[in-house]
C-alpha cells in the first residue's frame, strides 16, 4: 500500500470511529430523554412540578433535535414530553401544547416513522387524536385515532404502550370487551431493559383501566 493510500485508509477509519462515537453519544442522550420523561410522568405526582419537569425534558429534546435534524427520535421525545406537560396543565394552555406535540410527531413521521423501533410515532399520534377534544375546540378525531393506533399495533403487536393506548381508546369508545383484551395484552407485555420505571407506571395505568372496563362488562 502506498503512503497516500495508507493515509487515506487511516483517515477513513478515523472518520468511521468518530461517526460511531457520535452515534453512541446520541443514543445515550436519547435514552436519557426517555428516563427523564419516565421520571416526570410516573414519579412526580404534583401536577405543577410534573409540568415543569416535562417542560425541561422537552427543552432538552428540542436542543438535541436542532443538533441532529436528520434524526426523528429527539422530535418524538419532545412531542411526548409536551403531551405530558399538556396533561399536567390542562385547559387552553394544555391544548396549545397538544397541538405542538402533534406537529412535532408529524415532522418525525416524515423523517422516520419507525423511530424508536416500537411504533411510538403512531402510538403517540393516535393517543393525541383519541384524548384531545374534537372540533371546534380541538383536533380530536376517533377515526384518525383508531387508524394510528392500529398502525402502532401492526408494528408492535405485543408492546405495553401500543396495547395500553388502544385499550384506552376502545374504553373511550365504550368497546369494553375490546378494551379488556387490549389492556390484558399491555399487562402481559415483555419487560423493556432500562425502562423499568416506564413499564411499572404504564402497567399500573393499564390495570386501573382494565378494572374500569371489566366493571362495565358486569
Amino acid at each position: 500500500m502506498t503512503k497516500t493510500n495508507t493515509l487515506f485508509a487511516l483517515g477513513l477509519a478515523g472518520a468511521l470511529l468518530a461517526g460511531a462515537a457520535h452515534a453512541d453519544a446520541l443514543d445515550g442522550r436519547i435514552d436519557a430523554l426517555a428516563r427523564g420523561w419516565a421520571h416526570a410522568n410516573y414519579e412526580i405526582t404534583d401536577k405543577g412540578a410534573q409540568a415543569v419537569a416535562a417542560a425541561q425534558v422537552a427543552a432538552e429534546a428540542e436542543a438535541l433535535a436542532r443538533q441532529n435534524p436528520n434524526r426523528a427520535e429527539p422530535l418524538v421525545w419532545e412531542a411526548i414530553a409536551k403531551a405530558t406537560e399538556a396533561g399536567a396543565k390542562g385547559g387552553l394552555g394544555g391544548l396549545a401544547l397538544a397541538k405542538e406535540s402533534k406537529s412535532l410527531l408529524e415532522q418525525a413521521e416524515k423523517i422516520n416513522p419507525a423511530a424508536l423501533g416500537d411504533g411510538s410515532v403512531y402510538t403517540s399520534l393516535g393517543s393525541l387524536y383519541a384524548q384531545v377534544p374534537g372540533f371546534p375546540v380541538g383536533f380530536g378525531d376517533a377515526g384518525k385515532a383508531r387508524g394510528y393506533l392500529q398502525k402502532a399495533l401492526a408494528v408492535n403487536p405485543n408492546g405495553v404502550d401500543s396495547n395500553f393506548f388502544y385499550g384506552d381508546f376502545l374504553l373511550r369508545q365504550k368497546d369494553y370487551a375490546g378494551a379488556t383484551q387490549a389492556l390484558r395484552k399491555a399487562l402481559a407485555a415483555p419487560a423493556r431493559p432500562g425502562h423499568e420505571v416506564a413499564d411499572k407506571g404504564r402497567k399500573a395505568q393499564a390495570q386501573a383501566l382494565l378494572t374500569e372496563a371489566q366493571a362495565k362488562l358486569r
